[in-house]
């Protein structure tokens, strides 16, 4: 199993690199209120991956719901992504958004991608190099494929046969107090609650200092079986958080509820609290 996590100091070591790409996987808002504590930095020679607006369905109402495998093409060429590209993916609040991004390039078949342990605070606080945001670059155009692996994404219609047939664990990433319908969900008019027989790891528990915990520590949070592992959270962001932490000490099969709560929270589908 090929470690998805990389260090500031690795990367550092990478920089200048011909096949090396790193991207910023840009998310200007969060449920979880977090803020960027260096907004307008980025780390040299980085591109944005833009979540909301080109790397997700915007035709589709729920939010960062996946692109189609067309659109996820055209915008990685843009981005001057080859096919034998290393990519290295980083956010600026430690590691929030960044493994949506690895998982979806993961899910479209590029298997060299990797995640910045610690983001762009862990870089700053290494004293490696950054510059001023950059914005509308343009790139020459990259020759990156795409296969689309379906097994990694889940729809409402197999994760309700999942609660009956139990063959997949279903971990939901949200706070507790919104996984037992203590606190309101964030977004207006959505029900509070959980998924019939899904277990809540709220994704803050997996890090320290905005940094993975060690794989010995999240065995013993995730206490995983050899069930395949599915993953939801409210709109399919820090789903993802939790899957890149299981892929640190599992080969079970995983893949993420893409509708999340979002969807399944403003349907007639059965909840628990």
């Amino acid at each position: 199993m090929a470690n998805p996590i990389v260090s500031a100091s690795w990367l550092h070591d990478q920089l200048g690199s011909p096949d090396l790409i790193i991207l910023e996987a840009r998310l200007d808002q969060n449920q979880s209120n977090l803020e960027n504590q260096n907004p307008g930095l980025q780390i040299k020679g980085a591109r944005v991956f833009d979540i909301k607006n080109n790397f997700s369905d915007t035709s589709n109402p729920l939010p960062n719901t996946f692109p189609s495998t067309e659109q996820f093409i055209d915008e990685a060429q843009k981005l001057g992504i080859n096919k034998n590209n290393i990519i290295v993916v980083y956010d600026t609040l430690g590691i929030y958004s960044s493994p949506r991004a690895w998982w979806m390039f993961k899910t479209m078949g590029h298997s060299e991608v990797y995640v910045l342990d610690g983001g762009l605070p862990e870089w700053i606080k290494e004293g490696f190099p950054t510059e001023n945001q950059q914005e509308q670059t343009f790139y020459p155009k990259g020759n990156f494929e795409a296969k689309l692996q379906p097994e990694f994404i889940k729809n409402k219609e197999q994760i309700l046969e999942n609660i009956s047939t139990k063959k997949a664990v279903l971990i939901d990433a949200r706070s507790s107090d919104r996984f037992h319908a203590i606190q309101e969900e964030p977004r207006v008019g959505m029900r509070s609650g959980h998924i019939p027989n899904s277990i809540n790891v709220p994704y803050t528990e997996l890090q320290q200092n905005g940094k993975y915990k060690s794989t010995a520590e999240l065995k013993k949070i995730l206490n995983l079986n050899n069930q395949p592992l599915f993953f939801t959270c409210g709109s399919g962001i820090t789903a993802c958080i939790v899957l890149l932490a299981t892929e640190l000490i599992s080969d079970n099969p995983k893949a993420v509820y893409d509708g999340s709560w979002t969807e399944w929270g403003a349907s007639e589908l059965p909840i628990e609290k």
